[in-house]
């Protein structure tokens, strides 16, 4: 409560020169820090709700790069790049699972594309667009641009372990040469 005291300008003890005792300020800072923890344990011990592919847009966007900027790159960042810390995935050699058995499908069947309440058009938009922009160094000459009927049917058989999946196509990858994840390939030379 001294600390308390001092943070409204009351120091323990004796006010200094010209400080105003607040009692009701006092208490009320008082009563928020004893509830603080409680309504802290309230949100973030709260009921998780699944992702759905039919959650309604909260920001309409009028173009495929505006909505890669609202529904992505809060995690793949601007430039695709992700993050080691948070294991979000680096984008920019998406064009790679392209060249493996399974990986097309594998890319547009994720959690984050088919919880992120994109119709199954803007899906295939925003794939395409990333293919397109972000990760166009990797993508193979033959490579078809997805379409909402590939990501209806995406959605009709989800992936049930997506980290197994993954890691069946890194396998892959390694098998046939051809690298997906950062670490795997060579560093660049001076």
């Amino acid at each position: 409560m001294k600390g308390l005291a001092r943070i409204v300008g009351a120091p323990a003890g004796r006010p200094a020169a010209g400080a105003v005792r607040r009692p009701a300020l006092t208490a009320c800072l008082a009563a928020a820090w004893a509830i603080a923890p409680v309504a802290a344990q309230t949100t973030v011990l709260g009921k998780q709700v699944p992702a759905r592919p039919d959650a309604p847009a909260v920001v309409q966007t009028t173009s495929v790069r505006a909505t890669y900027i609202v529904r992505c790159a809060g995690c793949h960042g601007l430039d695709g790049a992700g993050s080691r810390v948070g294991q979000v995935p680096d984008m920019r050699q998406l064009g790679r699972f392209l060249q493996l058995e399974g990986g097309r499908e594998f890319l547009i069947k994720v959690p984050g594309v088919m919880g992120s309440g994109l119709s199954d058009r803007e899906v295939a938009e925003v794939t395409n667009w990333v293919l397109d922009t972000i990760a166009a160094g990797s993508v193979p000459a033959e490579h078809r641009p997805y379409d909402a009927a590939e990501v209806a049917r995406a959605r009709a058989h989800p992936l049930v372990d997506v980290a197994a999946a993954r890691a069946g196509l890194l396998a892959q990858g390694r098998a046939r040469g051809i690298a997906i994840d950062a670490e795997e390939r060579p560093a660049a030379r001076p």
